[in-house]
């Protein structure tokens, strides 16, 4: 079953395109990443997902259900963890979770046990009489999280859950999330760290400019777009660049560095290491942000 499709979506403000024609599903169970530069559309197509902004055209649904006319029914089944920092400052850890909960008009008694289990599997109980400003922000985003999954939703949203977290209490987020995956919940995620969407993503989506650059799964996009081993070249020399231009080998030119994209067996690797490693060579796998590079460009942007 597909818990989101989306068939040649549109959304418009007055003359500009934020996004411009997409496709795509999300099945159920699955961890789906949505992927971009900023700009790219990714914002404006989540909350076209979960009915804040209303698609200009095309048909988005969710849950089977028709975004425009049930967007009521299609948000109590959700659970959107934004990037913003929406917590009540006035309320105590507990307290977010109760009065959040006793939104969604469920009974008093089947929130306050819900809110046992977050505070339990976030590791919160410590701080549940706690103020949201004596929070770190690690363990404020875990609250976030905590909220989003208050009404049992069969999708969460995670929008750049991450951002501004130090790496050990990103590293808690992610095994959270992958505790939730285990459990079956379908999540699609946005995010700028390309690690994340590599290490938690069964499969993902590049927009730019509106449109979709490319989807699949993680690893079939690296070797499809960049390759499973990468060599990163300092100080180029023109024989290096003569050699790549003659065995038309797949490879970026930066300037003062070149990255080469190599197969598996090692040939092309072992080759360039004697003949152009003289200076400094970096030999590394492959990532997802090759691909993102590759695909979305190296410039910076207003």
């Amino acid at each position: 079953m597909n818990i989101i499709e989306a068939n040649q979506v549109v959304k418009r403000y007055g003359a500009f395109t934020a996004v411009d024609g997409i496709s795509f599903s999300i099945q159920s169970g699955e961890f789906f990443g949505l992927l971009g530069p900023n700009g790219a559309g990714k914002t404006s197509a989540i909350r076209m997902i979960y009915g804040f902004s209303p698609v200009t055209s095309g048909q988005m649904r969710v849950f089977g259900l028709d975004i425009a006319q049930d967007w009521r029914r299609i948000r109590s089944r959700l659970g959107v963890c934004q990037q913003e920092n929406t917590l009540d400052p006035d309320l105590t850890v507990e307290l977010n979770l109760l009065i959040y909960g006793r939104y969604f008009d469920k009974p008093k008694a089947q929130v306050r046990q819900r809110t046992e289990e977050l505070l339990t599997f976030f590791a919160l109980n410590n701080k549940r009489q706690a103020k949201v400003m004596e929070l770190s922000g690690g363990l404020a985003r875990r609250l976030q999280l905590a909220r989003a999954l208050i009404a049992d939703p069969d999708l969460l949203i995670l929008d750049e859950p991450t951002t501004g977290l130090d790496p050990q209490s990103r590293h808690q987020v992610w095994d959270r999330l992958l505790e939730l995956k285990k459990g079956g919940l379908t999540m699609l995620l946005t995010t700028h760290y390309m690690d994340e969407a590599e290490s938690l993503c069964d499969r993902l989506l590049i927009m730019d400019h509106g449109q979709i650059v490319t989807q699949g799964r993680p690893r079939g996009l690296i070797t499809e777009h960049a390759a499973e081993n990468v060599i990163e070249i300092e100080g180029p020399g023109p024989d290096l660049k003569t050699y790549i231009k003659e065995n038309a080998i797949k490879h970026d030119d930066l300037g003062e560095r070149i990255i080469i994209y190599t197969q598996a067996d090692g040939r092309l690797a072992e080759e360039v290491r004697r003949k152009f490693c003289m200076g400094s060579c970096l030999f590394r796998t492959g990532n997802l942000e090759d691909v993102f590079l590759r695909l979305t460009g190296r410039e910076l942007r207003e």
